[in-house]
């Protein structure tokens, strides 16, 4: 794919016309379409799952005039199959996770923990007791209390997966940052 190619307006009422003729049906089919390419991304362990479903629907809509006439079936599956190669080649470009320094020195590690309650803290209630839910089990009961936690709040066991991940994210970065302040 050209990496300076933009979806227009244009294209993109070309790629709801391939998808269906009927216009509603049409918006209906691709907001299924990026929803599960998020979920296969994501359970993939991709943190910017959103934007490699995005570059997987700009790949298939920038061949769109080459395929359209000869392609035939379930046109959600010529999008997982682009998305598994727009995978691959992530995982080729992706850093290699460095391991965390051992942690030796104990100051460094009551630094690290007292970062780490600040940060819990500074959590809203609800964030701050849907981490500690989460995380808190371990086994097989690690997989009920989810299921549980996500009834509770009435979303969907990976809407509570991403929930947790990013707030997550976010608590590590204070804890990085909760450091770096005190080790100046």
């Amino acid at each position: 794919m050209k990496h300076d190619w933009i979806l227009s307006q244009e294209d993109f009422d070309a790629l709801l016309d391939w998808l269906d003729p009927d216009r509603e049906q049409a918006g209906m089919k691709y907001e299924d379409i990026r929803k599960r390419l998020i979920k296969i991304f994501t359970g993939r362990g991709c943190a910017d799952a959103e934007d490699l479903a995005d570059e997987t629907i700009n790949r298939v809509t920038s061949r769109l005039s080459e395929i359209k006439e000869e392609f035939e079936g379930d046109r959600a599956r010529y999008f997982y199959g682009v998305a598994n190669k727009v995978y691959m080649e992530y995982m080729r470009r992706k850093p290699p996770q460095t391991p965390p320094p051992p942690a030796n020195d104990s100051n460094q590690v009551e630094l690290e923990y007292r970062c780490l309650e600040q940060c819990i803290e500074s959590l809203s209630e609800e964030n701050r007791y849907l981490l500690l839910k989460y995380y808190g089990a371990e086994g097989h009961s690690k997989v009920d209390q989810r299921k549980q936690l996500a009834d509770e709040l009435g979303i969907a066991p990976n809407a509570l997966r991403i929930r947790a991940y990013r707030i997550r994210l976010g608590l590590q970065e204070c804890v990085e940052k909760c450091i770096e302040r005190s080790t100046e």
